[in-house]
Protein backbone atom coordinates (compact mmCIF):
# COMPACT_ATOMS: atom_id res chain seq x y z
CA UNK A 1 0.00 0.00 0.00
CA UNK A 2 2.75 2.57 1.15
CA UNK A 3 4.65 1.46 -2.25
CA UNK A 4 2.30 1.95 -4.35
CA UNK A 5 1.24 5.42 -2.70
CA UNK A 6 5.00 6.39 -2.78
CA UNK A 7 5.09 5.31 -6.87
CA UNK A 8 2.24 7.37 -7.51
CA UNK A 9 3.70 10.40 -5.85
CA UNK A 10 6.84 9.70 -7.93
CA UNK A 11 4.89 9.29 -11.29
CA UNK A 12 2.82 12.51 -10.29
CA UNK A 13 5.82 14.74 -9.64
CA UNK A 14 7.57 13.71 -12.62
CA UNK A 15 4.41 13.98 -15.04
CA UNK A 16 4.19 17.90 -13.15
CA UNK A 17 7.95 18.84 -13.46
CA UNK A 18 7.32 17.71 -17.06
CA UNK A 19 4.14 19.85 -17.59
CA UNK A 20 5.78 22.91 -15.82
CA UNK A 21 8.90 22.77 -18.38
CA UNK A 22 6.86 22.47 -21.28
CA UNK A 23 4.87 25.67 -20.07
CA UNK A 24 8.26 27.17 -18.98
CA UNK A 25 9.82 26.35 -22.56
CA UNK A 26 6.44 27.25 -24.31
CA UNK A 27 6.62 31.21 -22.39
CA UNK A 28 9.92 30.94 -23.37
CA UNK A 29 9.12 30.84 -27.27
CA UNK A 30 6.57 32.99 -27.21
CA UNK A 31 8.97 35.70 -24.94
CA UNK A 32 11.28 35.32 -27.91
CA UNK A 33 8.55 35.43 -30.90
CA UNK A 34 7.62 38.95 -29.04
CA UNK A 35 10.40 40.56 -28.09
CA UNK A 36 12.97 39.77 -31.31
CA UNK A 37 10.92 42.22 -33.76
CA UNK A 38 10.69 45.19 -31.21
CA UNK A 39 14.67 44.25 -30.54
CA UNK A 40 15.11 43.69 -34.16
CA UNK A 41 13.52 47.82 -34.91
CA UNK A 42 15.32 49.27 -32.36
CA UNK A 43 18.52 47.62 -33.36
CA UNK A 44 18.00 48.87 -36.76
CA UNK A 45 17.00 52.13 -35.75
CA UNK A 46 20.68 52.43 -34.05
CA UNK A 47 22.84 50.85 -36.92
CA UNK A 48 24.15 52.62 -40.07
CA UNK A 49 22.36 52.71 -43.31
CA UNK A 50 24.75 50.72 -45.00
CA UNK A 51 23.99 47.47 -42.74
CA UNK A 52 21.12 47.89 -43.25
CA UNK A 53 20.41 48.14 -46.56
CA UNK A 54 22.68 45.01 -47.15
CA UNK A 55 20.59 43.20 -44.53
CA UNK A 56 23.78 42.43 -41.97
CA UNK A 57 21.51 43.57 -38.77
CA UNK A 58 20.02 40.37 -37.31
CA UNK A 59 20.11 41.04 -33.39
CA UNK A 60 22.10 43.79 -32.09
CA UNK A 61 23.24 46.80 -34.17
CA UNK A 62 25.77 46.74 -36.13
CA UNK A 63 28.18 50.21 -36.61
CA UNK A 64 26.31 52.07 -34.11
CA UNK A 65 25.02 55.08 -35.85
CA UNK A 66 22.69 57.96 -34.67
CA UNK A 67 22.16 59.18 -38.75
CA UNK A 68 18.39 58.12 -38.44
CA UNK A 69 17.12 60.04 -35.39
CA UNK A 70 19.53 63.10 -36.50
CA UNK A 71 17.34 62.79 -40.17
CA UNK A 72 14.15 63.08 -38.16
CA UNK A 73 15.06 65.38 -35.43
CA UNK A 74 17.09 68.07 -37.26
CA UNK A 75 13.71 68.46 -39.06
CA UNK A 76 12.04 71.58 -37.50
CA UNK A 77 8.28 69.82 -38.12
CA UNK A 78 8.84 66.96 -35.66
CA UNK A 79 8.76 69.02 -33.14
CA UNK A 80 6.06 70.72 -33.94
CA UNK A 81 4.13 67.71 -34.79
CA UNK A 82 5.21 66.46 -31.26
CA UNK A 83 4.13 69.41 -29.71
CA UNK A 84 0.72 69.05 -31.49
CA UNK A 85 0.01 65.37 -30.53
CA UNK A 86 0.88 65.88 -27.06
CA UNK A 87 -2.18 68.35 -27.27
CA UNK A 88 -4.19 66.51 -29.07
CA UNK A 89 -3.82 63.44 -26.99
CA UNK A 90 -4.19 65.52 -23.84
CA UNK A 91 -7.16 66.95 -24.59
CA UNK A 92 -9.22 63.87 -26.19
CA UNK A 93 -7.99 61.80 -23.32
CA UNK A 94 -9.53 64.51 -20.67
CA UNK A 95 -12.61 65.11 -22.83
CA UNK A 96 -13.23 61.45 -24.09
CA UNK A 97 -12.88 60.12 -20.66
CA UNK A 98 -14.60 62.32 -18.74
CA UNK A 99 -17.85 62.47 -21.42
CA UNK A 100 -17.29 58.57 -21.47
CA UNK A 101 -17.42 57.75 -17.70
CA UNK A 102 -20.35 60.36 -17.28
CA UNK A 103 -22.54 57.73 -19.67
CA UNK A 104 -21.16 54.80 -18.21
CA UNK A 105 -22.79 56.16 -14.71
CA UNK A 106 -25.94 57.46 -15.97
CA UNK A 107 -26.48 54.02 -17.96
CA UNK A 108 -25.03 51.99 -14.76
CA UNK A 109 -28.41 53.76 -12.94
CA UNK A 110 -31.07 51.39 -12.48
CA UNK A 111 -33.57 53.81 -12.42
CA UNK A 112 -32.78 55.95 -15.23
CA UNK A 113 -35.88 54.97 -17.44
CA UNK A 114 -34.36 55.30 -20.78
CA UNK A 115 -30.92 53.01 -19.85
CA UNK A 116 -31.92 50.01 -22.24
CA UNK A 117 -33.26 52.27 -25.13
CA UNK A 118 -29.97 54.29 -25.09
CA UNK A 119 -28.00 51.38 -24.72
CA UNK A 120 -29.32 49.54 -27.88
CA UNK A 121 -28.84 52.95 -29.81
CA UNK A 122 -25.48 53.11 -28.67
CA UNK A 123 -24.80 49.22 -29.93
CA UNK A 124 -26.27 50.51 -33.33
CA UNK A 125 -23.36 52.97 -33.42
CA UNK A 126 -20.96 50.09 -33.24
CA UNK A 127 -22.69 48.55 -36.28
CA UNK A 128 -23.19 51.48 -38.51
CA UNK A 129 -22.16 54.93 -39.15
CA UNK A 130 -22.87 58.10 -41.13
CA UNK A 131 -19.54 57.62 -43.36
CA UNK A 132 -17.03 59.88 -44.10
CA UNK A 133 -18.81 62.64 -46.70
CA UNK A 134 -21.46 63.27 -44.20
CA UNK A 135 -19.44 63.46 -41.27
CA UNK A 136 -17.09 65.93 -43.29
CA UNK A 137 -19.68 68.03 -44.55
CA UNK A 138 -20.73 68.00 -40.65
CA UNK A 139 -17.59 69.20 -38.98
CA UNK A 140 -17.37 71.50 -41.71
CA UNK A 141 -20.96 72.74 -41.02
CA UNK A 142 -20.34 73.35 -37.36
CA UNK A 143 -17.32 75.48 -37.99
CA UNK A 144 -14.53 72.60 -37.21
CA UNK A 145 -12.81 72.51 -39.74
CA UNK A 146 -8.93 72.94 -39.43
CA UNK A 147 -9.24 73.01 -35.80
CA UNK A 148 -8.20 70.25 -32.82
CA UNK A 149 -12.20 70.37 -32.54
CA UNK A 150 -12.03 67.91 -35.63
CA UNK A 151 -9.84 65.77 -34.27
CA UNK A 152 -10.71 65.66 -30.61
CA UNK A 153 -14.76 65.92 -30.24
CA UNK A 154 -16.28 63.54 -33.02
CA UNK A 155 -15.05 60.27 -31.19
CA UNK A 156 -14.70 61.61 -27.70
CA UNK A 157 -17.45 59.05 -26.84
CA UNK A 158 -16.63 55.54 -26.81
CA UNK A 159 -19.71 52.80 -26.80
CA UNK A 160 -17.55 49.74 -25.82
CA UNK A 161 -15.66 51.58 -23.04
CA UNK A 162 -18.90 53.21 -21.98
CA UNK A 163 -19.74 49.44 -21.39
CA UNK A 164 -16.92 48.28 -19.59
CA UNK A 165 -17.11 51.49 -17.32
CA UNK A 166 -20.84 50.84 -16.00
CA UNK A 167 -20.12 47.35 -15.98
CA UNK A 168 -17.16 48.18 -13.67
CA UNK A 169 -19.43 51.01 -11.60
CA UNK A 170 -22.50 48.21 -11.17
CA UNK A 171 -20.14 45.47 -10.00
CA UNK A 172 -17.38 46.75 -7.64
CA UNK A 173 -19.70 49.91 -6.45
CA UNK A 174 -22.27 48.77 -3.56
CA UNK A 175 -25.72 50.34 -4.28
CA UNK A 176 -25.25 50.85 -0.22
CA UNK A 177 -23.12 53.75 -0.87
CA UNK A 178 -25.75 55.83 -3.23
CA UNK A 179 -28.37 55.11 -0.45
CA UNK A 180 -25.97 56.58 2.31
CA UNK A 181 -25.33 59.25 -0.13
CA UNK A 182 -28.98 60.33 -0.25
CA UNK A 183 -29.47 59.49 3.83
CA UNK A 184 -26.87 62.53 4.01
CA UNK A 185 -29.12 64.78 1.50
CA UNK A 186 -26.75 63.86 -1.40
CA UNK A 187 -27.43 64.29 -5.05
CA UNK A 188 -26.40 62.22 -8.11
CA UNK A 189 -23.32 65.01 -8.57
CA UNK A 190 -22.17 64.38 -5.32
CA UNK A 191 -22.34 61.03 -5.11
CA UNK A 192 -20.38 60.95 -8.52
CA UNK A 193 -17.91 63.25 -7.04
CA UNK A 194 -16.96 62.01 -3.76
CA UNK A 195 -17.78 58.22 -4.56
CA UNK A 196 -17.97 56.87 -7.54
CA UNK A 197 -14.68 58.80 -9.17
CA UNK A 198 -12.56 57.77 -6.01
CA UNK A 199 -13.36 54.52 -5.99
CA UNK A 200 -12.93 54.16 -10.28
CA UNK A 201 -9.45 54.70 -10.30
CA UNK A 202 -8.52 51.50 -12.23
CA UNK A 203 -11.60 51.99 -15.12
CA UNK A 204 -10.48 55.86 -15.51
CA UNK A 205 -7.13 53.91 -16.14
CA UNK A 206 -8.19 52.11 -18.32
CA UNK A 207 -10.43 54.56 -20.44
CA UNK A 208 -7.39 57.01 -20.35
CA UNK A 209 -5.10 54.69 -21.46
CA UNK A 210 -7.64 53.49 -24.49
CA UNK A 211 -8.07 57.43 -25.14
CA UNK A 212 -4.89 58.32 -25.11
CA UNK A 213 -3.63 55.55 -27.56
CA UNK A 214 -6.22 55.82 -30.11
CA UNK A 215 -5.41 59.73 -30.10
CA UNK A 216 -1.88 59.59 -30.31
CA UNK A 217 -2.25 57.16 -33.40
CA UNK A 218 -4.53 58.81 -34.95
CA UNK A 219 -3.61 59.76 -38.30
CA UNK A 220 -6.50 59.47 -40.67
CA UNK A 221 -8.67 62.57 -38.96
CA UNK A 222 -5.74 65.15 -39.42
CA UNK A 223 -5.57 64.21 -42.75
CA UNK A 224 -9.22 65.01 -43.33
CA UNK A 225 -9.69 67.55 -41.33
CA UNK A 226 -6.49 69.78 -40.94
CA UNK A 227 -4.74 72.04 -43.82
CA UNK A 228 -2.44 74.00 -41.90
CA UNK A 229 0.62 72.02 -42.09
CA UNK A 230 1.70 73.76 -38.70
CA UNK A 231 -1.24 72.11 -36.78
CA UNK A 232 -0.32 68.09 -38.02
CA UNK A 233 0.19 65.63 -35.60
CA UNK A 234 3.40 64.17 -35.61
CA UNK A 235 1.91 60.64 -37.18
CA UNK A 236 1.26 62.70 -40.32
CA UNK A 237 4.58 64.98 -39.98
CA UNK A 238 6.39 61.48 -39.85
CA UNK A 239 3.79 60.29 -42.61
CA UNK A 240 5.59 63.05 -45.14
CA UNK A 241 9.04 62.86 -44.23
CA UNK A 242 8.77 59.05 -45.52
CA UNK A 243 6.92 60.10 -48.62
CA UNK A 244 9.39 62.79 -49.24
CA UNK A 245 12.39 60.27 -49.18
CA UNK A 246 10.82 57.50 -51.41
CA UNK A 247 12.47 57.73 -54.66
CA UNK A 248 10.71 58.68 -57.84
CA UNK A 249 12.53 56.19 -59.88
CA UNK A 250 10.89 58.67 -63.21
CA UNK A 251 13.94 61.01 -61.81
CA UNK A 252 16.61 58.41 -61.45
CA UNK A 253 17.81 59.82 -64.75
CA UNK A 254 18.77 63.54 -63.38
CA UNK A 255 20.22 61.95 -59.89
CA UNK A 256 23.77 60.37 -60.05
CA UNK A 257 24.35 57.47 -58.26
CA UNK A 258 25.78 58.78 -55.01
CA UNK A 259 23.21 60.56 -54.54
CA UNK A 260 20.32 57.68 -55.18
CA UNK A 261 22.39 55.41 -52.78
CA UNK A 262 22.45 57.94 -50.20
CA UNK A 263 18.37 58.36 -50.60
CA UNK A 264 17.72 54.85 -51.09
CA UNK A 265 19.78 54.21 -47.67
CA UNK A 266 18.68 57.00 -45.33
CA UNK A 267 14.56 55.91 -46.70
CA UNK A 268 15.18 52.73 -45.03
CA UNK A 269 16.54 53.68 -41.63
CA UNK A 270 13.76 56.58 -41.37
CA UNK A 271 11.42 53.91 -41.62
CA UNK A 272 12.96 52.29 -38.10
CA UNK A 273 13.75 55.28 -36.38
CA UNK A 274 10.27 57.07 -36.94
CA UNK A 275 8.85 53.52 -35.35
CA UNK A 276 10.92 54.22 -31.96
CA UNK A 277 10.38 58.07 -32.29
CA UNK A 278 6.59 57.44 -32.26
CA UNK A 279 6.41 54.56 -30.05
CA UNK A 280 8.61 55.80 -26.87
CA UNK A 281 5.80 58.95 -25.24
CA UNK A 282 3.49 55.48 -24.97
CA UNK A 283 5.77 53.22 -23.88
CA UNK A 284 6.82 55.52 -21.12
CA UNK A 285 2.81 56.34 -19.95
CA UNK A 286 1.92 52.54 -19.79
CA UNK A 287 4.30 51.34 -17.06
CA UNK A 288 2.55 53.60 -14.73
CA UNK A 289 -1.08 52.93 -15.62
CA UNK A 290 -0.26 49.15 -15.96
CA UNK A 291 -1.35 48.53 -12.34
CA UNK A 292 -4.88 50.25 -12.79
CA UNK A 293 -5.29 49.09 -16.03
CA UNK A 294 -4.92 45.05 -15.53
CA UNK A 295 -7.17 45.49 -12.35
CA UNK A 296 -9.88 47.46 -14.12
CA UNK A 297 -10.20 45.40 -17.43
CA UNK A 298 -10.00 41.77 -14.68
CA UNK A 299 -12.83 43.00 -12.62
CA UNK A 300 -14.94 44.36 -15.59
CA UNK A 301 -14.21 40.86 -17.18
CA UNK A 302 -14.82 38.61 -14.36
CA UNK A 303 -18.04 40.14 -12.91
CA UNK A 304 -19.99 41.68 -15.46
Amino acid sequence: MKNSLVSNRIRSSRIDRVYQSFIYIFLAVVTVVILYPLIYVVSCSFSSAESLVNGQVFFLPVNFSLQGYQAVFHNSQVWTGYLNSILYTSAGTLIGTGITLLGAFVLSRPEFPLRKFITVLFMITMIFNGGLLPTYILINNLGMYNTIWALVLPGAFSVWLAIIGRTFIKSTIPEELFEATCLDGGNYFQYLLKVVLPLSKPIIAVLALNFAVGQWNSYFSALVYLKDTAKFPLQIVLRNIIISNIIDYSSIGSLDVKSLMERQYISELLKYSLIIVSSVPMLILYPFLQKYFIKGVMVGSLKG
